[in-house]
């Protein structure tokens, strides 16, 4: 299947009203449609209307993917196409600008081919290992932090790179030696100092790293970055604005307060619980 991503078939109006209607269950998914539904949900898959974007294209795709109506080789030209310029880096170190609604819904839709693949195995190795650089790429590049935009709904862009991370961790292909890269990716974006997360990232960003420490990652791994947080604090102190400064300082301490309540459910974690202690008594 070859997606015309120039060129959609369907108008944004013409392509919800044929969506609800599927969703109702007055049309019925076919491979027949499938031909022209998919190139324009992707086309609109950053719509600053957020009804299309995330209750009707998202909510379509989360299903016909779940339910496997897609086959393997549709969901592989479909994720190739996810990792282009013109949908994951859509604008990439924009602040502020509608591009960030592709980038955010473009990795949703990774999470979900990630998802089924977790179930049915047809990516290959090397995939995967693209699948990894390109979101620690894009994680790395991603400027806007926005979480929901009044008038255009959610943009959410890290909570949901967060999600795409998590199911990637779970592949079969992602060991030991990809956990230090993906933590770092991680750890970086929820200690950021250009504003204060307001919807919850910081919770997303734990989701991955519990599922790291369940895949095997050293808990030292993650001591030592909580330890080396007061003197990368006293650190950005004298490099920092000061308004950016405490940005980065109530950042650290949500993260850390959440990390702390988070792993009240992992007995296991107590030495780790400690070390988020530790820190938070210090800063």
């Amino acid at each position: 299947m070859n997606l015309h991503l120039n060129s959609a078939p369907l108008n944004e109006q013409h392509l919800k009203k044929v969506l609800k209607e599927i969703q109702s269950g007055e049309q019925v998914w076919t491979k027949e449609n499938e031909l022209l539904l998919i190139p324009s949900m992707v086309k609109y898959i950053g719509s600053t209307d957020a009804e299309l974007r995330d209750q009707i294209i998202y909510s379509t795709f989360l299903k016909v993917i779940v339910e496997k109506k897609l086959e393997p080789a549709v969901l592989s030209n479909l994720l190739d196409s996810c990792l282009s310029e013109n949908l994951l880096y859509k604008g990439i170190g924009e602040k502020e600008s509608d591009s960030v609604f592709t980038r955010s819904f473009t990795t949703l839709l990774i999470t979900l081919i990630l998802y089924r693949d977790n179930e049915d195995h047809f990516l290959s190795e090397m995939k995967v290992s693209e699948v990894k650089e390109h979101l620690i790429a894009y994680i790395n590049r991603e400027n806007d932090l926005r979480g929901f935009v009044s008038g255009k709904g959610w943009a959410h862009s890290i909570a949901h790179v967060a999600d795409a991370f998590e199911e990637l961790i779970k592949n079969k292909y992602i060991g030991h030696a990809d956990h230090r890269d993906i933590l770092n990716a991680l750890w970086n974006k929820a200690l950021v100092s250009d504003s204060v997360y307001l919807h919850d990232e910081e919770e997303r960003i734990l989701i991955p790293l519990l599922e790291l420490l369940h895949n095997g990652l050293e808990i030292q791994e993650i001591e030592g970055l909580i330890n080396n947080i007061p003197m990368e604090l006293k650190k950005q102190k004298e490099l920092l604005e000061e308004e950016n400064y405490w940005f980065l300082y109530a950042n650290c301490k949500k993260f850390l307060k959440s990390f702390y309540i988070k792993l009240n459910q992992h007995p296991t974690y107590s030495m780790l619980q400690k070390s988020l202690e530790d820190c938070l008594s210090e800063i």
